[in-house]
């Protein structure tokens, strides 16, 4: 489900899943599976589309088993019932699949136009922003304890972000083939 959107290459979301859409694809699984279904009936095309989209989910993490050098960090703005909040969580694998799972009701991950993966997830309280980063190879526990605690804190800049962390965008796109730009050089990976 790898669309595209001016500012963002959607690798999967079942945000705003529209059974109009996944109409004609239901017929077709019907008769190509020469199932009996009626295709008119919405509770099954609909039950239909959501495990297929499912299944999709599935492919991506697949088609996102790459493994880097070093832990993911997650950097959430989280939306709960009393105001925002910010947080992180690690991905300890450093593996990129394990960034495509979600205990929210709907998730939207994307590589924005900047190369970073992100995720909008909704819930019952609120949508939660999620950044994904992986921490650079000569980044020293120091610098990410420091960095954890300004995070915890709500005090986290982007350059402390991008000090001691890059993008995942570049092996996404590597793995779909779309372009993004080039990183900045100067103040990004000097550091």
């Amino acid at each position: 489900m790898n669309s595209t959107q001016t500012d963002r290459h959607i690798i999967w979301s079942d945000m705003s899943l529209d059974p109009d859409d996944w109409r004609e694809d239901y017929k077709e699984f019907l008769e190509i599976n020469e199932l009996d279904g009626d295709p008119n009936n919405e509770n099954e095309l609909y039950k239909w589309m959501v495990e297929t989209n499912e299944d999709y989910l599935s492919d991506e993490r697949t088609n996102l088993n790459i493994q880097l050098s070093q832990p993911i960090i997650i950097i959430g703005d989280i939306g709960r019932w009393n105001g925002r909040v910010t947080g992180y969580k690690m991905i300890d694998s450093g593996n990129i699949k394990d960034c495509l799972y979600s205990d929210t009701d709907y998730t939207e991950w994307y590589v924005d136009k900047y190369g970073d993966l992100r995720a909008d997830a909704a819930h019952h309280d609120g949508t939660n922003h999620y950044l994904y980063r992986v921490f650079k190879d000569t980044a020293t526990e120091n610098q990410i304890e420091n960095l954890k605690y300004k995070l915890y804190e709500g005090k986290a800049t982007r350059a402390d972000i991008t000090r001691i962390t890059r993008r995942l965008g570049d092996e996404i796109a590597a793995v779909y083939g779309f372009h993004i730009p080039k990183q900045r050089m100067a103040k990004e990976q000097a550091r």
